[in-house]
């Protein structure tokens, strides 16, 4: 497990990262086999996480009725929100597909414990957060490795955290985190549907990176990258 990776495992784990889309439809009927989603389970399983506290768990849901009652939860909390944007943009936002409860042959709701191995947990003292950014730590490990097994992903995050913690009989002190759709697609879009859609246009790399300090991208000591990555050199 220590040896270098080669340009072709290189090129298969980037191919992953550029081509992952947040997937809302496309999907078909076929089955996720166990072996799979036991591989995709396991590659979550294996993310990084504050002090090795591993504070995460796995819901997997196939049940129509609870899907239904999810489903409800979407709808009701996607009108809600309509009501924070004006239009046209109301209109155009209320018009997307944002989930694929029903049709996706498995839900996926991600958790977290913070009470895993007790109240002290190494490096999470000073910054109590750390545990749930392992959490999404694991989601990334399973979005991608989804990906690679040619299965769409979708995160619902227009939901009531009070209705899926009723709806799964969560513990008081644990918290859900995501709520995932997985499931083979007859297709991955080119680009994230929002982009294609006008909904946001994509950040240029050259507008997130500062260099020593807070919006500082002129800075000498980092020419050759800031050069880099003012020429936006696409790797997909």
């Amino acid at each position: 497990m220590t040896e270098n990776f080669t340009d072709e495992e290189k090129q298969g784990f980037y191919k992953a990262i550029y081509s992952r889309r947040d997937v809302r439809s496309h999907f078909i009927s076929k089955p996720i086999e166990d072996e799979v989603l036991s591989k995709i389970l396991n590659a979550a399983h294996h993310a990084p996480s504050v002090g090795f506290s591993q504070p995460w768990n796995f819901i997997l849901i196939k049940d129509q009725d609870t899907k239904k009652k999810i489903k409800e939860s979407f709808e009701e909390e996607k009108n809600r929100s309509s009501q924070l944007v004006e239009e046209p943009k109301k209109s155009k936002y209320l018009s997307f597909k944002l989930e694929g409860i029903l049709e996706s042959p498995v839900n996926l709701c991600v958790t977290y414990d913070p009470t895993k191995f007790g109240p002290f947990v190494i490096g999470r003292s000073s910054i109590p957060e750390a545990g749930l950014y392992s959490v999404c730590c694991a989601i990334q490990n399973l979005w991608l490795s989804a990906r690679t097994e040619n299965i769409g992903l979708g995160w619902v995050s227009i939901l009531s955290n009070d209705t899926l913690k009723e709806t799964l009989d969560l513990p008081e002190h644990v918290i859900p985190i995501a709520y995932l759709c997985l499931g083979y697609v007859d297709e991955f879009a080119e680009k994230p549907d929002l982009e294609t859609k006008g909904w946001l246009p994509r950040l240029e790399l050259k507008d997130v990176v500062f260099f020593e300090k807070w919006n500082d991208k002129e800075n000498k000591n980092w020419e050759k990258i800031q050069k880099m990555i003012k020429e936006n050199l696409d790797y997909a």
